[in-house]
């Protein structure tokens, strides 16, 4: 509990518990997303900058970016700046009202990266080991004042570079703000800079040459077009398989290793 929320909950005279529980949602509520600010600007323009030094960075599909706002943006996670990257190909305007889904602990337990990503992304808090329905149900009201919602189904990065097993949220979310679902395939991030690297390897160590990460836009999912979140997430992840079946730079696995937590950057 950061110190915000124990200060909302102090009590104050004269209120009651229902009362003081109704302020401190308030502003929880209020707080987010978070403000990108010139912290995150700048950490974005930084963190672009060293993209585009180090790597090979592209995408496909740009022109299934829906024109109108908002919609929710569903991707696999492959690295800590998955949302980065993706907010870099958005048209200026969108990448002003991209937010994203984070892990509560994000902010206070990684150190001056997590508090970087959680501004560059405009973070929603969530929290993956108890009760997530708090932070979805604000993530939802945010989509539906306007805001554009990244969120990544698998819910954490990848342990061994493969898919993992997509949630209902990115879904439940679209559905029921009635904005489409833009699905997108991240290649090669998990080789440049995956969970258990401590710093990005933007070379590949046996050509020399730069890394290549592509980011595939798949065409939007329309709410009107599935009975429930399940049927929607569904046919994300049958078209997440899809691409990572055919993906374009070779991957070699390894063995799964134990889960740690996740970021929307």
């Amino acid at each position: 509990m950061n110190q915000n929320t124990r200060q909302a909950w102090v009590r104050k005279p004269g209120q009651t518990p229902e009362n003081q529980r109704q302020n401190a949602m308030k502003q929880h509520y209020v707080r987010y997303p978070l403000k990108r600010g010139l912290v995150g600007n700048m950490a974005f323009f930084l963190g672009m900058a060293y993209t585009h030094l180090g790597i090979i960075l592209k995408a496909e599909g740009q022109e299934n970016i829906p024109r109108q706002t908002p919609y929710v943006i569903a991707a696999n996670h492959e690295t800590y700046v998955d949302g980065m990257w993706i907010g870099s190909f958005l048209p200026r305007n969108h990448f002003r009202l991209m937010s994203c889904i984070a892990a509560k602990d994000l902010e206070d337990r990684h150190g001056l990266l997590g508090k970087l990503i959680v501004r560059v992304g405009r973070a929603i808090s969530i929290d993956r080991f108890g009760n997530p329905v708090r932070g979805l149900i604000i993530a939802r009201k945010k989509v539906e004042e306007g805001n554009i919602l990244l969120v990544h189904p698998e819910g954490t990065r990848t342990s061994d570079g493969r898919l993992g097993e997509f949630k209902d949220g990115a879904a439940y979310i679209a559905m029921k703000s009635q904005v489409p679902l833009v699905p997108v395939f991240i290649d090669g991030g998990y080789e440049v800079f995956n969970r258990y690297m401590k710093a990005p390897q933007p070379i590949d160590s046996k050509s020399g040459r730069k890394r290549k990460v592509i980011l595939t836009f798949g065409q939007p999912l329309y709410p009107e077009n599935y009975k429930n979140p399940k049927d929607m997430t569904k046919a994300l992840s049958e078209w997440m398989q899809k691409r990572f079946d055919g993906k374009q730079i070779p991957r070699f696995f390894t063995d799964s290793q134990p889960d740690q937590p996740a970021g929307c950057g």
